[in-house]
């Protein structure tokens, strides 16, 4: 298993892209948000996704010179057409556009249609918490999960993301796990996922990888994270006029474009109090639950956010190790747009 340092990784993606004929500034950008999830280990949302974007780009399935446009904006509203662009680029447009209107308007919603895939929702609800805003995104998916009491996939694993200013970030898909986990598992021919984790092709819970796969994921628990897919739809696609459940595409969707619809919300805490006191009554809050006694096999009280903090700290001092599978897709990624890695 390959371990490569972040700076070296973020090398290696940035290369990879601009053989592409991505331009180096939207490599950059692509390359930190992957390479950020591969340092908090959320390795599904890290390189992993690399060769989907180059297969996407050489087929013309996604445009890398698209800069998007804004369709509207009106008070604390504004809607973005991505044009098809890489999605990391139409989310940091969309997230400098709620910066701005929640610095003057105390609030933003920035609705973006016609988009790709953009990572991690965590990394643009932090740009927002690092403006010393509340951060809130959300995305709606290609449509591999059945709504509640249904065996046909419908709606997506449409990820909800906080991000505060304080030691404290959610970010969850609206299903059991992200589709990513089971792409991971199955690129690296593990045999089975968890109990819980996918139906079969036929509705069935199966835990076989490849079946899984092939498959749909499970609603977060059951109706209520088919309830809570449905409003991410609602507020991404169904508001900003964009695609909707299966006109979706996506890694298992080959030969149409993407075309999802991202919304981000930032609220600017200091329309309320000073940012610092906001931050200490975060900090209070969390260690009430940290505080809270451990159940019987537990050794404490985690918040969301924690776990991650914690891997990065370790990965940015060891190394990001990459799994075999993963690696070779890289470097297979490489080889089609006619880059050659030096030896990390």
């Amino acid at each position: 298993m390959p371990v490569l340092s972040a700076s070296t990784l973020l090398s290696v993606v940035e290369q990879i892209l601009t053989g592409a004929q991505v331009s180096p500034e939207k490599a950059r950008i692509t390359a930190e948000c992957l390479v950020a999830s591969n340092l908090r280990g959320v390795d599904s949302h890290g390189i992993q996704l690399l060769p989907f974007y180059i297969d996407q780009l050489l087929a013309g399935e996604m445009d890398a010179r698209a800069d998007g446009a804004v369709l509207s904006e009106f008070g604390s509203c504004l809607h973005l057409d991505g044009q098809n662009g890489l999605g990391q680029w139409v989310a940091e447009t969309c997230c400098r556009h709620a910066i701005r209107i929640a610095r003057a308007q105390g609030l933003a919603l920035v609705v973006a249609r016609e988009s790709n895939h953009f990572g991690a929702a965590a990394w643009w609800a932090q740009k927002m918490r690092d403006a010393g805003q509340i951060g809130i995104v959300m995305c709606n998916a290609s449509p591999i999960v059945p709504p509640w009491q249904g065996k046909e996939g419908r709606l997506g694993t449409n990820p909800i993301c906080m991000s505060v200013p304080g030691p404290w970030l959610l970010d969850m898909a609206t299903t059991t796990v992200a589709a990513g986990r089971i792409f991971k598992a199955f690129i690296n021919d593990q045999p089975e996922v968890p109990a819980g984790w996918a139906f079969d092709s036929d509705g069935v819970p199966t835990t076989d990888t490849k079946k899984a796969y092939s498959g749909m994921l499970m609603p977060l628990g059951g109706y209520k994270g088919s309830g809570l897919a449905m409003m991410v739809e609602i507020l991404c696609s169904v508001l900003g006029g964009g695609a909707m459940s299966t006109e979706i595409g996506g890694i298992r969707f080959r030969g149409r474009t993407v075309r999802v619809s991202q919304t981000f919300v930032a609220i600017d805490v200091a329309r309320f109090m000073p940012l610092e006191e906001f931050t200490a009554r975060v900090e209070k809050v969390v260690g009430m639950m940290k505080d809270t006694p451990a159940a019987p096999g537990y050794d404490e009280v985690l918040v969301a956010g924690e776990p991650e903090w914690r891997i990065e700290a370790e990965r940015r001092a060891h190394g990001i190790p990459i799994a075999e599978g993963n690696w070779d897709a890289v470097l297979k990624a490489a080889a089609r747009v006619n880059v050659t890695l030096a030896a990390h």
